[in-house]
């Protein structure tokens, strides 16, 4: 079967999201997500991409990002391959990390855009150990989240 062609052009916006092999982790502690940040900022700036938003889960990101270059293929190639490597070498590993191709849904209205954004920021708070938590506490915790764009949004508003 062929793979469909991804939509690409100068100033596309995407929501874009990877997951671990197997739904296994991409991230085992804090110095993996420090490092995907950094490759994640590297790779932004090679291919000057634009990050609106992002969150990092155990098992997989969400990424908000804007390609004034239409170069998203290039973008996302080289950004999951240096941290694939990163982290093969850092854990003694061979192998995919991640599941599949990335997906990539095409952003095109600026109501979309905020509704991506808060769909993406509340990641944290959607998982199975949440459910049962009060608004209050999950509030708490997303506001405490750090491996999220949120936190910065948070800053900008005060």
């Amino acid at each position: 079967m062929v793979r469909p062609l991804r939509i690409e052009y100068p100033n596309a916006v995407y929501h874009v999201t990877c997951r671990g092999n197997e739904w296994k982790s991409i991230f085992k502690d804090d110095k993996d997500r420090n490092s995907f940040l950094d490759v994640l900022n590297q790779s932004r700036e090679i291919y000057n991409i634009e990050v609106f938003s992002y969150v990092l889960m155990k098992n997989h990101f969400h990424l908000l990002i804007k390609t004034p270059l239409g170069n998203l293929g290039m973008f996302m190639r080289h950004f999951n391959i240096t941290y694939t490597s990163y982290f093969n070498r850092r854990h003694r590993r061979v192998g995919h990390l991640y599941q599949g191709r990335y997906k990539s849904m095409l952003i095109d209205t600026e109501e979309y855009l905020s509704v991506t954004s808060r769909y993406i920021h509340l990641n944290p708070v959607r998982v199975k150990g949440m459910r049962k938590k009060s608004v209050e506490e999950k509030f708490i915790y997303l506001n405490n989240y750090k491996w999220s764009s949120h936190p910065s949004y948070l800053k900008c508003k005060s």
